[in-house]
């Protein structure tokens, strides 16, 4: 069986100037046609919510809409926790705590429904790339407002040219490839 790390650099690819001119974008969706490769990265990320004895540590998992969605769902599955979208603003029905950040080509706003955690919750926040930070820097706030604790972030893709780990400082955050 092939290394994750050959999993992810032979199944994720480049697409240029793709969602415009200038930006690399990552795109998973060979690695997600692929069961084998698919199993291990879900194993991968579910690895951050576990302790060193395999037991499970957190209560819910959160995706980021909408590549972190396609990744969390099967890691909350998997560890057994309950699942809970970000989504961007305005695609939740119920009350909502909201974000907004910038993002390496423009801005954006998330929400999560303000009753999705119990108070000392621990969570597990799942998306498919850390670029600059601030998708995930926003949601990390969110999960704080609502009440619950921040375990740990796990990541597809670290992109090592953008400052996200730096603006994250402190953070737990794992990433399974770092380009």
């Amino acid at each position: 069986m092939p290394s994750l790390d050959e999993v992810l650099k032979t199944l994720i690819r480049d697409i240029p100037d793709y969602p415009q001119p200038g930006v690399m974008f990552k795109d998973i969706t060979p690695l997600l046609a692929d069961h084998a490769g698919f199993t291990q990265v879900v194993d991968a990320l579910a690895a951050s919510g576990r302790d060193s004895l395999g037991q499970t540590v957190v209560d819910k998992v959160v995706g980021i809409e909408a590549r972190g969605f396609i990744l969390a769902a099967p890691v909350a599955l998997a560890l057994g926790a309950g699942f809970v979208p970000v989504r961007k603003k305005g695609k939740l029905p119920a009350a909502t705590f909201e974000a907004s950040y910038d993002l390496e080509y423009g801005q954006a706003t998330i929400e999560v429904h303000q009753d999705a955690f119990d108070p000392g919750d621990r969570v597990l926040v799942i998306d498919d790339v850390l670029a600059t930070g601030g998708t995930v820097e926003a949601c990390l706030g969110l999960i704080r407002r609502c009440g619950a604790t921040v375990a740990a972030s796990a990541v597809l893709l670290e992109l090592s040219f953008l400052p996200g780990r730096e603006r994250l400082a402190g953070e737990r955050i794992d990433a399974l490839l770092t380009v």
